[in-house]
């Protein structure tokens, strides 16, 4: 008899991190994987950050920290809003989090109520509609296949609002796309959004510095939504810091004191250590970010050419991100030794027993006919696993 919750029985398990685990399986077993199904950068956190966390732990930063954060740290975070994005917040307008996973899920459940309609566009990362559900919210999916580059238009944005929608989620750089909103695509969403005050914007910026067009623009620098905007970023994917778990929003003053009272109820501040060693991130050198950029914009480069040489897929420039999302329903209703490929599930599964690469079927982003792949890896390992990629779907007939 199930005696879990109708909560946890709505959602769905991640994706992600299922294939992560799989291929873990296989590489225990002595199989020789791939993996280009896990978004982070395979880089160490650089140095004079770990410095700093030694230092904070030699300093007894050992104790609780304020449910927002350490002023120091929301303080850096205001200086790099203001330094990089031309952004003004106040500390008290910060709230930093467990990751930007926490970020996002604090903004999604201080905001909605049961039956309200969040604007999801697809393909989304996979956790997005299972927290809008988790919050006893509707997720409206709006999908941007690859003629668009991803990317919803103003036109479709305005034909799923309803008197009902609470908020729209903007993720730019996208997982799993890595498409990039420019200033002038975000103006018409902004313009949009403009006639639909009741409508709030998550604009999650995770992967601000990884991106391939000079700037990063954020949706929160146009007046006429500033004060609706809730801006969701982190170290993790910037400073290769997935592991230390340090994310923030940045928004109006009465929704991060809503997102401290509920933060302060289930998971207090985070981890005092990785507090100091973010602060040290952001106040630090900021070389390292553009070294790490430059090498996901050669292996971007390299990906997408071994990709366009594979027959079948169909395959966009991504801006930004360390992924690439090719369209490869091409090869559904496609066999092999009486194996038959029914969908992005099974060709990713396929590709993993067969071609010992793990990607991620696109199912779970909203996009049955892509999948995704991370190249946040060696060149050697992208240049192998497209090899093996293209040997095994050549076999498909």
């Amino acid at each position: 008899m199930n005696q879990l919750s109708d909560r946890l029985n709505r959602l769905s398990p991640s994706a992600t991190l299922a294939m992560s685990q799989k291929s873990n399986e296989l590489k225990a077993q002595g199989v020789d994987v791939i993996n280009l199904s896990v978004g982070e950068p395979d880089f160490n956190t650089p140095d004079h950050i770990k410095e700093a966390a030694k230092q904070a732990i030699d300093d007894n930063f050992s104790r609780y920290s304020p449910v927002p954060g350490y002023p120091a740290l929301r303080n850096a975070i205001v200086a790099k809003l203001k330094n990089e994005n031309g952004l003004d917040y106040t500390a008290a307008q910060i709230s930093c989090a467990n990751g930007a996973k926490q970020s996002v899920c604090n903004a999604i459940m201080v905001l909605v109520n049961p039956g309200d309609e969040v604007i999801v566009p697809a393909p989304y990362w996979v956790s997005y509609p299972e927290m809008v559900k988790m919050a006893d919210g509707t997720p409206v999916i709006v999908t941007a296949g690859i003629d668009q580059d991803f990317k919803i238009t103003p036109a479709q944005l305005e034909a799923a609002i309803t008197p009902k929608t609470k908020a729209l989620i903007l993720c730019s750089p996208s997982n799993p796309t890595g498409s990039v909103y420019s200033k002038e695509e975000l103006k018409g969403l902004a313009e949009v959004l403009a006639n639909h005050p009741q409508v709030y914007i998550i604009a999650d910026e995770i992967y601000e510095h990884i991106n391939y067009v000079g700037k990063h623009e954020s949706i929160a620098q146009f007046a006429e939504v500033h004060d609706r905007v809730i801006i969701v970023n982190g170290v993790s994917k910037a400073y290769a810091m997935t592991g230390w778990r340090i994310g923030f929003v940045a928004g109006p003053e009465w929704l991060v004191k809503a997102i401290n009272k509920l933060q302060g109820q289930y998971t207090s501040g985070p981890c005092s250590v990785s507090q100091k060693a973010a602060e040290a991130a952001y106040t630090g050198t900021q070389a390292p970010v553009e070294e790490m950029r430059q090498a996901f914009e050669r292996r971007r480069n390299l990906i997408v050419q071994l990709a366009k040489e594979i027959p079948g897929f169909e395959v966009n420039n991504p801006q930004g991100a360390f992924y690439l999302f090719p369209k490869c329903d091409s090869f559904y209703g496609k066999s092999v030794e009486g194996r038959t490929i029914n969908n992005a599930d099974d060709l990713a599964m396929y590709l993993l027993e067969e071609g010992h690469v793990a990607c991620v079927g696109g199912t779970s982003f909203g996009s049955p006919e892509c999948i995704r792949m991370s190249y946040a890896t060696s060149d050697e390992n992208i240049v192998e696993a497209m090899r093996r990629i293209k040997e095994a779907l050549a076999k498909l007939k």
